[in-house]
Parts: structure tokens; sequence; C-alpha cells
């Protein structure tokens, strides 16, 4: 027979691994980004005016919602040739983001190299954006409620809105 404080502890244990695997944007970003490129907290976002949003996911992931008046760049093909055609002052206030933050750093490095001065990333990307009840939008600049999640191991990350994988 095994003994409470046995029995508490082994269940303590098993609590605090079971939450610990829990994935977490903070864990994911902490885990896999370096921040070389400087975070803008979605708050901070709502307060900025003039800025050029870049969104680092694919068309389809754009397609489904994106932040309002984002201009999708994509991720595996993306052209740093089209971003500085179309953004000639390098030192114009540019918000990169993706799903959680992951992809857009990687953008906003290419940025930087390419002598962008003023490049973020949103912390927590798009599904923090949406999780603090932000608006999105879909393709035909329609308010919408779903967002492209990947897999049903990402969209644990997301607590607003409707799920499509």
């Amino acid at each position: 027979m095994i003994k409470k404080p046995t029995l508490y502890i082994v269940l303590f244990l098993l609590i605090s691994f079971l939450g610990s695997a829990q994935p977490t944007i903070k864990k994911l970003l902490k885990k896999n980004n370096t921040e070389s490129v400087t975070y803008i907290s979605v708050d901070s976002l709502l307060t900025k005016k003039n800025v050029v949003l870049l969104d680092t996911r694919e068309e389809i992931e754009f397609n489904i919602s994106h932040i309002k008046n984002a201009i999708c760049v994509g991720y595996d093909f993306f052209d740093i040739n089209k971003v500085t055609s179309e953004i000639q002052n390098k030192d114009t206030e540019i918000i990169v983001y993706c799903s959680i933050g992951i992809r857009s750093e990687d953008i906003g490095e290419k940025l930087i190299a390419a002598g962008y001065t003023n490049v973020k990333n949103l912390y927590g990307g798009i599904f923090m954006w949406k999780n603090n009840n932000n608006p999105i939008y879909n393709n035909n600049n329609s308010l919408t409620n779903k967002l492209h999640t990947h897999s049903k191991y990402w969209s644990k990350l997301v607590t607003n809105a409707e799920k499509i994988y």
C-alpha cells in the first residue's frame, strides 16, 4: 500500500509534468527565438500609426485571416527584392508577424540585413493578437473569426478563434 505522502508527491510530479508539457507561446518563443529582432507587444502595436505590417505566413494562412492592412510576404518563398521595391525608405517602421513570432523573426533578420533600421517582431504573432480579442480579416477584407493554426498541436495556443488547419 502506498503511503499518503508518497501518493501526494507522485500526483504532484505527474500534474507538474503534464502542465509543463503543454505548449505555451512564451515557452515556444523562448526555445526557438534569439530575440535578434526587437519584440513589440500587441498593446503597443494598437497604439501605432503609420507602420507597415508584414505577414510572414504563407498565402493560404493569410487568406483565411490576417491583421488589417497587412501585406503578405510569405516565408518559404520570401523575396527581399519585392519588399525593397515596395518599401524604399529603410527607416520605415515595419512590424513583422506570423503565427506566434518564430518565422517572423527570421524574416525580420533578413530585413535588418537588407538595411532596414526599424523592424520589430509582434510578440505572440496573430495568435496573441486574436487571443486578445483584436479583429482579423479574411481575403475579402471582411471580419472573420477563423484562424489558420496548422495542426491540433498549434491550435492549443489559440483561445479565441475558430481553428482551421
